[in-house]
């Protein structure tokens, strides 16, 4: 648990959700009323939504969801009546008409996260969200995390990222899609309202004060959230 690459991992995984849960409740307070996670894997915020009348939707493949909730059930966590868990079989199901059939409305405001899975999609998969997501009304929002390429770490970072690529590529799941911040504002243009966090500005909001060694270190990982309409205030 004290090892640095334990701690940064923490640290990492901390300022993520922290940063779409924070902009998810800006969102809500203007009205949003839908939160899709895709990739949801583990996340917890669906089993501790604090927002009377936000409806969550976690879209992953059946296998994981289903260790997800054979988990909660060994743990007694009960699901809400607001979380609502979407298999999809993205090589044979459309990600637009399984949300709908779990009674997703495409006509309201609706925030989209995307939290630990862009680096493993492809452009053209990644495109196609975006695409879908930037089909929502005003005040639609999607949220993410991206990695800057290789060529841009400074070196003391390659190796660690050297080490982290390779070990995801042995269990089948490679890093495939990178981002300099100029290029992901250009794959977002459609979106009017651009929010992208590096790691100083991370560990400014959530770790200044911290005095238990839990921070950011290395300029890989940025935070985005962008908007169809004015920036969430």
């Amino acid at each position: 648990m004290n090892e640095d690459s334990s701690r940064l991992m923490r640290a990492w995984l901390v300022a993520r959700s922290r940063f779409a849960e924070d902009h998810l409740a800006r969102a809500v307070e203007a009205g949003v009323r839908q939160y899709v996670i895709l990739g949801a894997g583990l996340d917890t915020f669906g089993f501790r939504n604090p927002h009377p009348g936000l409806e969550v939707y976690e879209v992953d493949h059946l296998a994981t969801q289903s260790w997800k909730q054979e988990l909660a059930e060994a743990s007694e966590i009960v699901a809400p009546e607001s979380l609502h868990f979407v298999p999809v079989d993205f090589e044979t199901q459309k990600l637009s008409e399984r949300l709908e059939e779990a009674g997703l409305d495409p006509h309201v405001p609706t925030v989209f996260a995307l939290l630990g899975v862009v680096m493993y999609l492809t452009a053209e998969a990644f495109g196609e969200t975006l695409e879908y997501i930037a089909g929502f009304p005003k005040d639609s929002g999607v949220i993410f995390d991206y990695a800057i390429p290789r060529d841009m770490l400074p070196a003391e970072e390659i190796d660690a990222r050297d080490e982290l690529a390779s070990r995801v590529e042995s269990i089948g799941e490679p890093f495939r899609l990178f981002f300099g911040p100029d290029e992901v504002a250009k794959v977002l243009g459609t979106f009017g309202a651009i929010e992208d966090v590096d790691d100083k500005e991370l560990n400014h909001r959530y770790f200044a004060r911290r005095t238990d060694q839990l921070s950011l270190r290395g300029r890989s990982g940025h935070m985005i959230a962008a908007y169809r309409g004015p920036l969430v205030p």
